[in-house]
């Protein structure tokens, strides 16, 4: 009687893929909504993403596995740019912060000791800042992402970007420049 080995049934398979990405999806999610810039678009990544982790778990051989997905995510994000660049470039900025209705956004949530009007004023620098990443070219937006909020080394967003370090630098310093620019435009707006 012939045996079937664990992977031929998919059962190693999937204990890998939930051991490697599922720790990660948050990270992954996080920098589809940013390159995406929607809701819907980015979970539509992410879907795809974890498909294509999943398709090629057997490629990866250890190491950085949050770098691994994230760069997944990211080529995931070009290549449905390609088929959906007229509806990406087209997508309105508005104040959607992701929120359903009825949500309690945490931003709103504030300290005893903190009053009302400081926790206000956090939250309206929040969105500010959050608007202003928005409007940054992708190049920019992705580098900006990975290191300030998904607190990235240098050569790890270089792995996930493909690029050289010295380029992971030079974007990281033009994008931050870029922003603090364009919070200034937003809040000389009426």
């Amino acid at each position: 009687m012939e045996r079937k080995s664990p992977e031929a049934d998919g059962s190693t398979a999937v204990g890998r893929f939930e051991s490697v990405v599922i720790p990660h999806i948050d990270s992954a999610y996080n920098l589809a909504r940013w390159l995406t810039r929607n809701e819907h678009d980015a979970q539509d990544v992410l879907q795809e993403a974890c498909l294509r982790a999943f398709r090629f778990l057997g490629t990866f051989h250890g190491g950085n596995e949050r770098a691994w997905l994230l760069a997944i995510v990211r080529n995931t994000f070009y290549s449905w740019l390609l088929k959906n660049r007229s509806q990406a470039l087209n997508v309105p900025l508005a104040d959607d912060d992701g929120l359903a209705d009825g949500d309690v956004d945490p931003g709103w949530e504030w300290n005893d000791g903190e009053d009302a009007l400081r926790g206000l004023e956090r939250e309206e620098a929040r969105l500010c800042v959050g608007q202003a990443l928005d409007q940054l070219p992708v190049e920019f937006r992705e580098i900006l992402v990975l290191r300030e909020l998904e607190e990235m080394s240098y050569r790890e967003i270089a792995k996930v970007a493909q690029i050289p370090i010295g380029t992971v630098m030079s974007r990281l310093s033009r994008g931050r420049k870029l922003l603090v620019q364009a919070v200034k435009r937003k809040r000389q707006e009426p």
